[in-house]
């Protein structure tokens, strides 16, 4: 496990396509009981070389109910975002992740964990990558729940960004 994590942080196949170089950002144990697959890490995340360090951090923990030493126990939470670095910024916000990421190593790394109970999938991007057509669009995976559980669920990327949808959608 701990040979292809760290092959994974030392990942520099995407560095000539990212703004601020190559710096993946994940985390994951064998003991990890709840997978979290998000999207790309963002400036912030990316300065602070820890997953989720920023304001959509804060959101998600409140969501789930989770102090931040309970987040970022990789026994209890593995963070595993579809693009490991930050791929920049666009007119709207961040750019979408990079592609490279997710058929590379997602294979290689949820093999080696056996006590993940619960993934929760982040936004259109994991939900696209591992549900395909399945849904409609991110509205339509948020309100299946219900067929989704107890083994996963889709909830929308909790981005200040995304504020009005939720508000939409309380």
């Amino acid at each position: 496990m701990f040979t292809v994590l760290s092959a994974a942080r030392a990942c520099t196949l995407c560095e000539p396509h990212l703004p601020l170089g190559a710096k993946p950002i994940l985390a994951a144990d064998p003991a990890s009981r709840i997978l979290i697959i998000g999207q790309a890490p963002g400036r912030a995340t990316h300065r602070a070389g820890i997953p989720w360090a920023d304001r959509s951090g804060v959101r998600l923990r409140e969501w789930l109910g989770l102090s931040e030493a309970e987040f970022y126990d990789p026994r209890r939470v593995a963070l595993l975002p579809m693009g490991f670095c930050f791929p920049g910024s666009g007119k709207a916000g961040d750019l979408a992740p990079r592609t490279e990421c997710a058929p590379l190593w997602h294979p290689q790394i949820l093999p080696l964990l056996p006590e993940v109970r619960l993934t929760i999938y982040l936004g259109r991007f994991a939900v696209a990558w591992y549900f395909g057509s399945r849904f409609a669009d991110i509205s339509a995976a948020v309100e299946s729940f219900e067929s989704l559980l107890p083994k996963q669920i889709v909830l929308p990327h909790p981005s200040p960004r995304n504020g009005p949808w939720i508000q939409q959608r309380p």
